[in-house]
């Protein structure tokens, strides 16, 4: 599925459990030449953090930092699972955690098939997440990726989030996780 079939449309709902196999099936890697390198000093009592982009010496295949198991875990435990379906066919999801402490919606997964990517259907998911998080009377919307995730960096850096922090070794698969953040209101 390179190109979607126009004569259907986008419609993202809450998933049903059918749904759980199909979002697992989907090709959740990436392909990147960048990376965002983490630098840390620590001088006279300064503590400082870079992270830089930096090019890689060829394409690397990022592989997505969860197992299918821990995948349905959470998406049964968090506040709210959404599906984008295209047609017939589920071609991405959202998974959103409550933060109430925080007055927070946070993104845990955010995932287009490869197939079916650079057609709207992240930016969408991404509304729908913004929605829910209004309606939930949120304030702030935060979404976590790898460090490796370059395309996913610069897709939320376009639709105005800004980092916010990270955390090492964050991932079962020992990954950096960085954090992006937008206010809702």
């Amino acid at each position: 599925m390179s190109q979607l079939e126009p004569s259907n449309t986008l419609t993202v709902r809450s998933a049903m459990p059918s749904d759980y196999e199909i979002c697992m099936a989907l090709d959740h890697s990436v392909s990147t030449d960048f990376v965002w390198q983490v630098a840390s000093d620590a001088l006279d009592g300064t503590f400082t953090l870079t992270f830089r982009t930096a090019r890689l010496p060829r394409s690397m295949k990022v592989l997505y930092p969860r197992s299918g198991d821990v995948l349905i875990e959470s998406w049964q435990l968090h506040a709210a699972f959404l599906v984008a379906q295209w047609g017939e066919d589920v071609i991405g999801y959202v998974n959103i955690r409550e933060e109430r402490a925080q007055e927070s919606a946070w993104v845990a997964d955010l995932a287009v098939d490869r197939s079916a990517r650079m057609q709207g259907i992240g930016t969408s998911l991404l509304r729908a997440a913004r929605q829910w998080a209004l309606e939930h009377n949120l304030r702030r919307l935060i979404v976590e990726t790898q460090t490796k995730n370059f395309p996913a960096i610069n897709f939320l850096q376009k639709r105005g989030l800004v980092f916010s922090g990270y955390n090492d070794l964050y991932y079962p698969n020992q990954d950096i996780a960085i954090f992006f953040g937008q206010s809702l209101f």
